[in-house]
């Protein structure tokens, strides 16, 4: 083979290391923790897969897992708009829409442990079969990391509604790229919770 073929990079590869280049540090930070967190579920899925699921047994998915699902597909709209409306300078908007996004991943949160209830009252609990205790743990986790997105979006909420009141205060929060930085990971971060979920739940629904 020749040696100047072996070691030419595809340009294809090229661009994605020169995106990768230009892509903001924290960025990069937040796409490799959410590879981490895609494993993590993958091993924890395809350990409950091979439990069997709850095919021998009198088992509905709880309905509060449903409405959980439609909750954070709602929010992950919500918080879809935020940055549009931050590049229209439009701070009351954007607290409105912030802090419905927040309403609603802590509603999700409450539908989750509602629907925790409901698989108790049906006889599935964390201490009992495998099966039900990926269940919860699975269901657990990602509302751990649904949480840590939740801070982060408390602060921004927080922070949004008390610069909007304030001319001076507006103007240099709307002026502050690290702003606009921050708005764009949270909506990425939010977004890939609410996708992750959606897979989970169509497995929860498979295996049911």
């Amino acid at each position: 083979m020749d040696p100047d073929k072996k070691n030419k990079v595809n340009p294809k590869q090229l661009s994605a290391f020169r995106k990768m280049e230009k892509m903001h540090p924290i960025r990069v930070l937040l796409f490799l923790s959410m590879i981490g967190i895609g494993v993590l579920f993958f091993i924890l899925v395809v350990a409950f897969a091979r439990t069997g699921g709850f095919q021998n047994q009198n088992f509905e998915l709880p309905r509060f897992f449903s409405i959980s699902t439609l909750l954070l597909l709602f929010s992950s709209y919500t918080i879809s708009k935020v940055p549009k409306i931050y590049r229209k300078d439009k701070l009351n908007r954007m607290t409105r829409y912030l802090g419905i996004t927040l309403g609603l991943g802590v509603l999700f949160i409450v539908a989750q442990l509602l629907g925790w209830n409901e698989m108790t009252r049906s006889g599935v609990y964390f201490t009992g079969k495998a099966s039900g205790t990926y269940l919860y743990l699975i269901s657990a986790l990602h509302i751990l990391h649904l949480l840590g997105g939740l801070i982060f979006l408390s602060f921004l909420f927080f922070k949004t509604a008390h610069v909007a009141a304030d001319g001076v205060r507006s103007l240099i929060f709307i002026r502050d790229p690290y702003r606009s930085l921050q708005l764009s990971m949270l909506r990425s971060y939010w977004n890939f919770m609410d996708f992750l979920w959606i897979g989970l739940y169509i497995v929860f629904l498979f295996m049911a």
